[in-house]
């Protein structure tokens, strides 16, 4: 067997979706193509180019604690308890790291054995399955059609999690009160612990109610919360993340962030600590502006007869491709050469999935998203039977 052979864990694990597809935008745009990025998972906001000489932060250039920054955790622990009424102690309760995505990875590999079951509904943040098979679990996802109040259903013996990703990477679908419940009730009679994404929780309209998980479970028996600084505030190159959970579960994902991150960027951190209500001012406006965009686009969509998956939050809408003969990833690699228009294919988001494509109104002016639209129905009605 050649040295450079990889685990056969490796063979199971499939690229993320949408990360392909924006590094084939990437090359197209360096190549001299004007593509159309309707892919990217975030929203391009208009932010102050930062400053970091009036920080009063010391060692800015060198490691800190790798539980994150004090003075931003408990920053991020007054903002749960303000926003969300989640009681957090930023000593023993919270940990900064390098991007929610890590967070979860961590979380994972610190609770599952291998064989492990996690409940995943569907449509879901691509990554939650890969992560899951990386830490030697079994992801069992739920197709989009079955109610949360029927996830009792896929509760086994070995079952040992359950992700709730609200408000929803792709639908921007905000989970009810009593949805919410009743994970909260299915955790608590099976001894299962709930991840809680709530990584767009910024994104969620004004009139619509979001409930944090945590919530449910103020002393965090059973209750996982992980969240993003970087989504949240328009800085997702800043790779910055936590994740909130019981004093066990916390000291064991340090342990791991020691070993993968050390700790989350120092002067990043730092520069969030001090600015922290200060970057929150100026992102809020733009992020009622991006979701109204958002809803507005859904408003047209639907109009032109295409189905979006219902949801309110976040700058994503999940469309069908009504009568296309293409499955999503033709059409989306059809639309990319084509068109010169990008999106992601709903096969991404579960199998259930592969009759949609997955749209972003946040990265490019309205002019540019509404020629993107256009482009979108037009191949949908050159591909229909």
């Amino acid at each position: 067997m050649s040295a450079t052979h990889p685990a056969s864990l490796m063979s199971a694990v499939d690229q993320a979706l949408s990360i392909k597809y924006n590094n084939l935008v990437y090359e197209l745009r360096d190549s001299g193509h004007d593509i159309i990025t309707l892919s990217l998972g975030e929203a391009f906001f208009d932010l102050p180019l930062p400053r970091f000489d009036d920080l009063s932060g010391v060692g800015l250039h060198h490691y800190s604690h790798s539980r994150g920054l004090p003075q931003l955790r408990q920053r991020l622990a007054k903002y749960y308890q303000d926003e969300f009424q989640v009681p957090v102690d930023p000593e023993q309760e919270i940990i900064v790291t390098a991007g929610s995505k890590a967070a979860i990875y961590m979380m994972l590999l610190a609770v599952l054995e291998p064989g492990d079951e996690v409940i995943i509904p569907e449509p879901f943040w691509l990554s939650y399955p890969e992560q899951v098979r990386l830490c030697r679990g079994v992801p069992v996802m739920v197709p989009q059609d079955v109610s949360v109040f029927d996830l009792g259903r896929y509760v086994t013996p070995r079952t040992r999690a359950i992700v709730i990703n609200n408000p929803n990477n792709p639908s921007g679908r905000v989970h009810t009160v009593a949805e919410l419940a009743h994970v909260h009730d299915l955790a608590e009679a099976h001894g299962l612990l709930v991840i809680a994404d709530e990584a767009y929780n910024e994104f969620v309209p004004p009139g619509t109610s979001f409930r944090a998980c945590g919530a449910f479970d103020p002393d965090k028996h059973h209750t996982v919360t992980v969240n993003s600084m970087s989504k949240n505030y328009g800085i997702s190159g800043w790779r910055i993340g936590y994740v909130i959970a019981h004093r066990r579960l916390v000291d064991e994902v340090l342990k791991i962030n020691q070993h993968l991150i050390t700790c989350a960027p120092t002067i990043l951190s730092c520069y969030l600590a001090e600015h922290f209500d200060d970057i929150l001012e100026i992102t809020r406006p733009q992020i009622r502006r991006v979701v109204a965009l958002r809803n507005e686009v859904a408003g047209q969509l639907a109009d032109a007869g295409m189905t979006v998956v219902p949801g309110s939050a976040s700058f994503y809408l999940f469309a069908s491709l009504g009568d296309s003969v293409l499955d999503s990833t033709a059409f989306c690699t059809r639309l990319l050469r084509e068109g010169g228009v990008s999106v992601v294919p709903g096969i991404a988001y579960g199998r259930s999935c592969d009759r949609h494509i997955r749209i972003s109104v946040g990265a490019e002016p309205v002019d540019r998203v509404a020629r993107g639209i256009t482009a979108i129905r037009d191949l949908i009605d050159a591909t229909s039977a």
